[in-house]
């Protein structure tokens, strides 16, 4: 990668925290990766429980979702930032497992949540970075649906070598069993509510001995995490446009669906933040 272009250019390292003293999932990437995200990345993680963190990309103003565009998501948002996706790649590469909310695999209907899929360039060495770290050759995609809305032919969910579990509740399982579910994809019922909350999430990660496991959206699923207590770290990408809202139509921010009264709102600590170009990469532990 040429170093004259400045979109794959080293990622600017503008702070960062001293590493924890724990165990922690990263560490020793192949030197193409740590050498362009500016040295190593590790996620702490829990000795009792697994570890969740989340990966978002947002406006200045705080806009994570359109309703206008080809796919009204990230890509919308970052303006296919090639770095956004390197840093997503990552990500991805050292979790176990991808959780995304039903609504984002609709939005995405073309997309797999594997590293190969966001940044197919640094696909060898994204494969040489979880061989060594003992994880299987791509992480599991989870997708939580309590209403069973998930289309079986979606093409991110039915490749061979891509464990898919679709986490519902008990009418969620009714309506896959009638609807049918994605070749080779498991359905398990977490939950006999009517949603699939931050704890029936967190018990089915234990249950499949899921270490560190990331989000990806949608912004509901995100609150409910943060609501739960179940959320560790949040790596936000701030991607340099304004975007605006008006009431004809629905454009989301980060959280949705909980509003937090100030003494009960989640606060966080800034772990890392990276530049590339007017770009911001932002990472916090909570």
């Amino acid at each position: 990668m040429a170093e004259s272009d400045p979109e794959r250019a080293p990622l600017e390292v503008l702070l960062e925290a001293p590493p924890a003293a724990t165990r922690a999932r990263g560490g020793s990437a192949p030197a193409s990766i740590a050498d362009r995200y500016g040295g190593p990345l590790e996620v702490p993680l829990h000795p009792d429980r697994p570890t969740l963190i989340a990966n978002f990309v947002e406006s200045i103003d705080g806009v994570v979702a359109l309703a206008t565009g080809p796919r009204g998501g990230g890509s919308d948002i970052s303006g296919s930032s090639e770095p956004d996706r390197f840093v997503m790649a990552l990500l991805r590469t050292i979790a176990d497992a991808v959780v995304v909310g039903a609504g984002t695999v609709r939005s995405a209907p073309k997309h797999e949540w594997t590293p190969r899929a966001i940044a197919p360039e640094w696909q060898a060495a994204c494969e040489k970075w979880r061989a060594s770290l003992g994880l299987a050759p791509q992480p599991t995609t989870i997708v939580i649906t309590a209403a069973g809305d998930v289309a079986d032919g979606h093409p991110g969910l039915t490749a061979p070598d891509v464990p898919v579990v679709i986490a519902t509740t008990e009418r969620g399982a009714s309506v896959l069993a009638r609807r049918g579910v994605p070749a080779g994809a498991e359905v398990e019922i977490v939950s006999n509510g009517e949603i699939v909350g931050a704890d029936a999430i967190v018990t089915l990660l234990r249950r499949r001995r899921v270490q560190l496991a990331l989000c990806e959206g949608g912004p509901h699923l995100l609150a409910d995490l943060l609501d739960g207590g179940a959320l560790d770290q949040l790596f936000v990408t701030l991607a340099p446009q304004v975007l605006g809202r008006a009431a004809s139509f629905t454009r989301l921010g980060l959280a949705e669906g909980h509003a937090w009264e100030p003494g009960t709102a989640r606060w966080a600590e800034i772990v890392s933040v990276r530049r590339a170009r007017s770009h911001l990469f932002l990472r916090y532990a909570f």
